[in-house]
């Protein structure tokens, strides 16, 4: 029992010191982190996170604003539902996923997945959901960022919500230039037919209802793909979970 005190004793002096000379920052606003903090990003930056607003529309998620919802003309109908947590771009939000997608820090998955996976859904997408499939990156791309964000998030969720992982049924088949910058016509040109389901994942996926992942949904042109691919190769229907959502005209931030 001495034994034992004595290793916990040390291990926290330890990780006192190692704090004391290695302070540890928010990966969000590089504000060094509270002592209550044990993630990457400090609890400041996540009450600073602006949650899409009620009412939502039921089928896609999105803050309505008129009686009919105007989002939803952007989803095929093959496309069950839809959900995001929070607006991007946004200063917190966007800084957060920036951390995730560029900088390296893939630890920001972890909690970013947690608020995904509390995110309501129709009771028919939690009952029939067979897999999470994450929106897959170009080999090259993949290769420079050493780890797919989308990837990352759909473990998380998976280990979260008990739901399988299916990485290998959804591939890109040439890399795209970056969206960031290009007009919603561009988007869906851009994507077009970069996307595939290989031969051998085909019976996995038929009749399935399959949970499309992503840390942001902007137009919607590479989901949209994403989505179409897979329901051509047979899934029966999809829907689309993501971290951020970019607002529509009109939408209130």
């Amino acid at each position: 029992m001495i034994a034992a005190w004595r290793t916990g004793t040390a291990r926290r002096i330890a990780a006192a010191l190692g704090e004391l000379l290695l302070p540890r920052a928010c990966v969000a606003c590089a504000r060094l982190l509270d002592h209550g903090d044990r993630g990457l990003v400090c609890g400041r930056c996540w009450v600073r996170v602006h949650e899409l607003p009620y009412p939502r529309c039921a089928r896609c998620g999105h803050p309505l604003t008129r009686e009919h919802c105007s989002w939803c003309a952007l989803l095929p109908p093959y496309v069950r539902a839809a959900r995001s947590v929070c607006w991007i771009p946004g200063h917190t939000a966007g800084a957060i996923v920036h951390a995730l997608k560029y900088a390296g820090w893939r630890g920001v998955a972890e909690p970013m997945a947690a608020r995904m996976a509390r995110l309501p859904w129709p009771e028919d997408v939690l009952a029939e959901r067979a897999a999470f499939v994450p929106v897959p990156l170009a080999a090259t791309r993949l290769r420079e960022r050493g780890y797919n964000q989308s990837a990352l998030l759909a473990r998380a969720l998976s280990a979260r919500c008990h739901v399988p992982v299916r990485e290998s049924c959804l591939v890109r088949t040439r890399r795209t230039a970056t969206q960031t910058r290009l007009t919603p016509e561009d988007r869906r040109h851009n994507v077009s037919g970069a996307f595939a389901v290989p031969v051998s994942e085909r019976p996995t996926i038929r009749g399935a209802h399959l949970v499309l992942v992503d840390d942001v949904i902007t137009t919607g042109a590479t989901l949209g793909e994403c989505a179409a691919t897979l329901f051509d190769a047979g899934a029966r229907i999809i829907s689309i979970v993501t971290f951020g959502r970019a607002p529509a005209i009109g939408d209130a931030g």
